[in-house]
């Protein structure tokens, strides 16, 4: 597939990576064109100039941008969209880490799919550290990617490219099921604050329905 990963911090750099190991087609953007380069290099990816260039040419369009950052990647990503796959790996955390920003309302991909019209919006991956998105294999155990959307053409999508890196992946529901996900998230991110955890912490699912591990 060709992907373009809109971010290079952590999640976007670690996806991103899994990704390219792969065989998939991996185009990087940020904000900062130095490091972009030099994140793409490592990885044997490309650097795409701006954000648009990147989403115009990309088949799958993940978003590993601060979730403050999303409205304004979502303006510049939205006439590139429609009819594509845009996956949200974000967690809309408070910025003193206390909570949700989104508590109470809609999810945070919900939020994103607003202007993204014809898009096909995911949550996926957003309930698995970098670390781990960095290297499926490092638990020792297949490890399961959640994840919700209203389409059968990204649940598609998603399963081959979660099976591609290693990931189980398992349908939660529909993109409405992104609350619970990211509340999911903030469960393990909590967990590892209060504990001082070692940020490896994944969920994984115990005989779950075999029809929610395949594509619809």
């Amino acid at each position: 597939m060709k992907i373009a990963v809109i971010g290079t911090g952590n999640v976007g750099k670690a996806l991103g990576g899994s990704f390219a190991r792969a065989g998939h087609d991996v185009t990087f953007a940020a904000q900062d064109d130095a490091k972009t380069r030099e994140v793409a290099d490592e990885l044997g990816a490309t650097a795409a100039p701006t954000t648009e260039a990147a989403a115009r040419d990309a088949e799958v369009i993940v978003l590993a941008v601060p979730y403050a950052a999303m409205s304004g990647v979502a303006g510049q990503i939205a006439p590139f969209a429609k009819d594509k796959v845009v996956i949200d790996v974000t967690n809309p955390l408070k910025s003193d880490y206390s909570g949700l920003a989104t508590e109470g309302g809609p999810s945070g991909a919900e939020r994103l799919a607003e202007p993204l019209v014809g898009a096909h919006v995911v949550k996926a991956f957003n309930t698995l550290f970098a670390t781990v998105q960095a290297d499926p294999t490092a638990l020792g155990a297949t490890v399961d990617a959640l994840y919700a959307t209203d389409d059968d053409e990204a649940r598609a999508v998603v399963t081959a490219l979660a099976q591609s890196v290693g990931f189980r992946p398992i349908y939660v529901g529909p993109l409405t099921a992104a609350r619970e996900l990211e509340a999911l998230a903030w469960l393990n991110i909590r967990l590892q604050l209060l504990s001082n955890g070692s940020w490896t912490t994944a969920f994984v699912a115990l005989n779950p329905p075999e029809a929610a591990t395949m594509a619809a």
